[in-house]
């Protein structure tokens, strides 16, 4: 079975049809790019599918469960889990403190005057940063870290809920070249050992295809290739559309 099953999906503004008919599966364990040009609907699907906004027709299935309609917190208690473009973490908080924040709210502890939420699951929350590399800087606030070592603190905040599906919002934007690799060089391993699906929108081309096992292109909210990354090279409307544009 998949982890993630999108049907006929719709959402329109108006009289613009953001995500037009679409339906793709993600699989256990698979990294699946999804790229476009601006404007193509990328943005649209994602807040379809965790829960920001609502589908006008459509069914979003995870393990054959419909999330359509449920809120964000009701998705993400279901296994569904996101990082942004711009990385969100609690700046003033330390790196430990801010995985112990969604520990807690995971296991839906309740916050006590006189219990900090530092004196809670700390040696799962360092368990979790040694799996992103980050235990080491666990003392640190997040205000002071470098932003790809941010990024690392956010991953680790993804998985702190045990996700499903992980949905990753330009995962890489704002890094250097080495640090983009070593980001999803870490994601793609964490995603093989958890059987956890990735589905990440990206316009760096060397991380997609890289690092996508297979790659959806949208354009006008409609999926016009779906296929593996050699595939989508070769594709001639996705040529036409979205990589002609980026190579010139």
């Amino acid at each position: 079975m998949n982890f993630l099953d999108v049907c006929k999906l719709h959402k329109s503004f108006g009289g613009v049809r953001a995500v037009d008919g679409v339906s793709f599966s993600v699989a256990p364990g698979e990294l699946l790019a999804l790229i476009g040009p601006n404007g193509a609907g990328k943005s649209t699907l994602f807040n379809l599918l965790n829960g920001q906004l609502h589908p006008d027709q459509g069914q979003i299935l995870l393990e054959g469960q419909p999330l359509e309609g449920l809120a964000p917190r009701e998705i993400w208690a279901r296994g569904v889990a996101r990082t942004f473009q711009i990385a969100q973490t609690f700046a003033s908080l330390t790196v430990l403190e801010n995985v112990q924040m969604v520990l807690l709210s995971a296991s839906r502890q309740l916050f006590r005057f006189w219990q900090p939420a530092a004196q809670h699951q700390t040696l799962h929350a360092m368990e979790l940063l040694a799996q992103v590399g980050m235990q080491g800087q666990a003392a640190r606030a997040c205000s002071d870290l470098a932003y790809g070592d941010v990024k690392r603190v956010e991953l680790a905040m993804a998985l702190a809920s045990t996700p499903k599906l992980l949905l990753m919002d330009e995962p890489t934007a704002g890094m250097a070249a080495q640090e983009r690799l070593a980001l999803m060089t870490l994601v793609r391993q964490v995603a093989r050992e958890r059987r956890m699906a990735v589905l990440f929108t990206e316009h760096s081309m060397d991380v997609v295809f890289g690092f996508a096992q297979r790659v959806l292109v949208l354009a006008n909210g409609k999926i016009i290739a779906d296929g593996d990354p050699q595939q989508i090279r070769q594709h001639e409307q996705v040529q036409r559309v979205y990589l002609g544009v980026a190579a010139t």
